[in-house]
């Protein structure tokens, strides 16, 4: 089966002066068609702006103690990579295959699972299985009510196949990519011919189909207005299609050194709703160049596996951090409307905490947030 790219939607511009002279163009990188068409080679400028290799491990949010699970790794390019090494649990080794997933048995010992490859980390719950085989245990699905169309998403509910081809997800009677698999959750990639609007999904894994409904969007960039030049600000937009519905999204500037927010290069918005379901924000040029920006939704909230990251980072904390740390999990189980102080506290730690397996718990809490 060939896979897909995982896929951005990017805005490039040369800031010239004079400003009539300024261009504009749109670089999309497609998803290759399920059925049998090629990956296009469409990624120069992504490869470009990131020479550096670097890889994206994507786990199942929950895998169970002892059982089989998939996990998937992406290149810088967007696609998914073969033949990269992964060490998953205590020490064990798998490697990705043809179609950039792995294999593997999830640890015996419940808490967290770090997977680490290519100095960069990546970790899932890990949930102690229960007397009965969880590929029975199915519950109703459990997946966000909206998504958008070029990002991957979580399915859970239980009852599912850890090897991730022993199951089959579809939206609008159209297959969805399965990249990361367990018992408990998958993760899958929208069929490139998902288009916005209400989708029904359906997920077969042991021959009783368990449906449900959500709403895809496609979030566009609108061209800046005025066109970007050094010294003058900006605003930019962007367009949610396929619901009217105000949405909680995060704005990325990826070429901080081209253009920058005027309130930090990630910013976290909420979208008008309606018939024009937009947001906007501020930029300002910093000098000529190629700039590009991405647009995401934020998940919704998970308290219970924020309170679990938080909990595991406990014993890899600094005895400084580790009272803050205990204070964070315990108002969350008691105070759960608190959560948004945690959430900023969380990212306090997170401004002053280097690259590391400490610093991947902080910030999968800060996202369950």
């Amino acid at each position: 089966m060939n896979m897909a790219i995982y896929c951005h939607f990017r805005f490039w511009r040369v800031v010239q002066t004079p400003l009539s002279n300024c261009t504009f163009t749109v670089l999309l990188l497609f998803v290759a068609s399920f059925a049998g068409l090629a990956l296009p080679d469409a990624t120069n400028a992504q490869s470009a702006a990131s020479p550096t290799w670097f890889v994206t491990i994507v786990l199942p949010p929950k895998v169970v103690a002892g059982y089989p699970a998939t996990l998937a790794v992406f290149g810088a390019d967007g696609r998914l990579a073969p033949n990269v090494t992964v060490t998953v649990g205590n020490g064990v080794s798998v490697k990705t295959d043809a179609t950039g997933r792995a294999f593997f048995t999830a640890p015996a010992s419940h808490g967290v699972m770090f997977a680490e490859a290519s100095g960069v980390s990546a970790v899932a719950l890990v949930e102690n299985s229960s007397s009965a085989s969880p590929e029975t245990a199915a519950k109703e699905l459990a997946v966000a009510p909206v998504l958008s169309l070029k990002d991957r998403f979580a399915i859970c509910g239980g009852g599912f196949r850890g090897d991730a081809d022993g199951n089959r997800v579809t939206m609008n009677g159209d297959r969805a990519l399965i990249v990361a698999a367990s018992p408990e959750c998958l993760v899958a990639l929208p069929s490139p011919r998902a288009t916005p609007g209400t989708a029904k999904l359906s997920v077969d894994s042991s021959g009783t189909p368990r449906t449900a409904t959500m709403t895809l969007v496609s979030l566009q960039f609108e061209e800046p207005q005025p066109a970007p030049v050094p010294g003058q600000k900006s605003g930019l937009t962007v367009h949610v299609e396929g619901s009217v519905t105000p949405l909680a999204i995060v704005i990325q500037n990826e070429t901080p050194g081209v253009v920058e927010f005027l309130r930090g290069d990630t910013q976290e918005l909420r979208t008008s709703g309606g018939s024009r379901n937009i947001a906007q924000i501020e930029v300002s040029a910093i000098r000529s160049g190629d700039y590009s920006f991405n647009a995401k939704l934020l998940p919704s909230s998970d308290l219970s596996a924020a309170e679990l990251y938080l909990q595991a980072a406990v014993p890899l904390a600094s005895k400084s951090l580790q009272r803050r740390l205990k204070a964070c999990a315990d108002r969350l189980a008691s105070h759960p409307k608190d959560h948004e102080k945690v959430r900023q506290e969380v990212a306090k730690m997170i401004s002053t905490t280097i690259p590391g397996n400490f610093r991947v718990l902080l910030e999968a809490a800060r996202l369950a947030l």
